[in-house]
């Protein structure tokens, strides 16, 4: 873990991104003449979470006739028609 002072972090913005996205460092970023800590750099580790293929099966039922026409339904979409 590195420390960096605002002026130096905000000079060297680019390369310290580069540190901590290419060789995951971390930097602690100090403000003012007190040296005071108010913020950390991370890397960011993005969570790969594993699918799992049919959890819902059997939690949802399709009727026969799904995709069946309904005169009523298409009445509305597209008139009276025939």
């Amino acid at each position: 873990m590195q420390t960096v002072q605002v002026a130096e972090f905000k000079s060297d913005f680019s390369s310290i991104i580069d540190k901590v996205q290419n060789l995951g460092e971390t930097f602690v970023i100090e403000y003012g003449k007190k040296h005071k800590k108010v913020a950390m750099l991370v890397p960011y580790k993005e969570e790969k979470r594993q699918r799992v293929f049919g959890i819902y099966e059997g939690q949802a039922v399709i009727p026969d006739d799904f995709d069946e026409e309904d005169e009523e339904i298409n009445a509305m979409f597209y008139g009276d028609h025939q």
